[in-house]
């Protein structure tokens, strides 16, 4: 049975976005392991709280991702 974890920051992501996340990687896990895998294929998101996640001595809340995204998609 595969399990697949996502970690992510707290409230970064909307309910909508960690539902489409659940959806896409199941998809991809299936288009490599074969359909009969879907029913045992797990996929969990883990919200990890705000300033507990951080990157390179950076403490990172969500504000900071959403600025690091629009910085990407300017």
């Amino acid at each position: 049975m595969p399990l697949v974890t996502i970690d992510v920051i707290k409230d970064v992501f909307t309910p909508d976005q960690k539902r489409q996340l659940i959806d896409n990687v199941t998809e991809a896990m299936i288009a490599v392991e074969g359909e009969a895998m879907r029913p045992v294929t797990w996929v969990r998101i883990n919200e990890i709280e705000q300033g507990d996640w951080a990157i390179g001595g950076q403490r990172l809340g969500a504000a900071d991702v959403h600025a690091m995204a629009a910085n990407k998609a300017g």
